[in-house]
């Protein structure tokens, strides 16, 4: 008789891929980011990937974990999965997005769609990101606020545009090159109110 362990998907271990915890279901929501199209997909599909690998279930969008390798038993699990994870991909993703992708069945397809559709308009999401970089300013924003967003124009750059990682002296002048720059968006965008404190840094 086999053993119901290793055949009753309800026993399957939390590092399992075809783990179901009660509370993922299809209704619900594991990021907070919405796809609105090119200008947010790094982003977005940063959060997802992340938000995915924390839950085990990456492989359902990468295309690694396939109904096709699961044994017998655990193909209606895998079906299970597929569609609670096809669910938090469109419950992520505009409504006007959404529409286009109703009928696919896969969430690996629906992965693969929007990278075909979204990731390859790199570099005109690159221009735009120097673009609204050098035209941030404070204004009425407190510094906090102000740096918060430019702090998060810098990470989807630098998700964009590599820096080299090696250890060599080249990639060091590199990083401390970005780091220059940085500062001296962050100080061109200050509110002349700041101008002494300015002054100062550039010393």
């Amino acid at each position: 008789m086999a053993d119901g362990k290793s055949t009753d998907p309800t026993n399957l271990p939390f590092s399992h891929p075809l783990f179901l915890h009660p509370s993922e279901t299809q209704g619900s929501t594991i990021i907070s980011q919405i796809l609105t199209g090119a200008e947010n997909y790094t982003i977005w599909s940063r959060s997802m990937t992340i938000a995915l690998k924390g839950k085990h279930k990456v492989g359902f969008v990468d295309g690694s974990c396939k109904k096709s390798d699961q044994p017998p038993h655990l193909k209606d699990q895998w079906e299970r999965c597929n569609a609670v994870i096809l669910s938090w991909l469109l419950n992520s993703i505009s409504k006007e997005l959404a529409n286009g992708f109703m009928f696919h069945e896969d969430a690996h397809r629906v992965w693969a769609d929007l990278k075909e559709l979204f990731d390859k308009q790199t570099g005109s999401r690159i221009f735009a990101l120097h673009r609204e970089i050098s035209l941030l300013r404070q204004g009425p924003s407190t510094v906090s606020s102000y740096f918060s967003k430019l702090k998060e124009l810098w990470e989807e750059q630098s998700i964009l545009v590599k820096i080299p990682s090696c250890q060599c002296s080249t990639s060091t002048d590199f990083a401390r090159l970005i780091q220059q720059q940085r500062l001296l968006q962050f100080l061109m965008g200050l509110n002349e109110s700041y101008s002494q404190a300015r002054s100062h840094i550039l010393l």
